[in-house]
């Protein structure tokens, strides 16, 4: 069956909604899109923190041609607090802050786009610091949720 961006978007928020919940947190979708998908409360901070989701379905070529990987772009002035990236394929989610993200993203536009990606081929061979799957470990959500919830 053919799945829409909207589709994938929304299955992304769900499965970040999924995992949190797991996790005991509470959050609740924006009916509107203004660049915050997710409102979670943090019980441990006694507040509340806004989320954009980025999704991707599953891993495609680098550059069309290249060596698989997972990208997502985002608005370098996205007003969210936290960005969650999904990969449905694998059903993961990574959570960083907008700082983090910015600094981690290989790629900055002048047109005001951020794009991070990973290998998900770890032999890759690449000069950038952070590029792999496995270095972004430490950005799961499982990992991440006691930083903030």
């Amino acid at each position: 069956m053919e799945k829409t961006t909207q589709h994938i978007g929304a299955a992304g928020e769900l499965l970040v909604q999924y995992k949190l919940l797991k996790f005991g947190i509470d959050s609740a979708a924006m009916t509107t899109d203004s660049g915050i998908d997710l409102v979670a409360y943090s019980p441990k901070n006694k507040r509340p923190y806004t989320i954009q989701v980025k999704t991707k379905e599953k891993p495609l070529p680098g550059g069309g041609n290249g060596k698989l990987a997972l990208a997502w772009d985002l608005r370098d002035n996205s007003p969210a607090e936290l960005v969650a990236i999904a990969d449905l394929s694998t059903d993961s989610v990574w959570l960083f802050t907008h700082a983090e993200y910015t600094k981690l993203a290989q790629q900055h536009s002048s047109k005001g786009n951020l794009k991070l990606y990973m290998y998900v081929d770890e032999t890759v061979k690449t000069k950038k610091e952070m590029a792999l799957l496995s270095q972004f470990e430490q950005f799961k959500i499982e990992n991440r949720i006691i930083t903030f919830f």
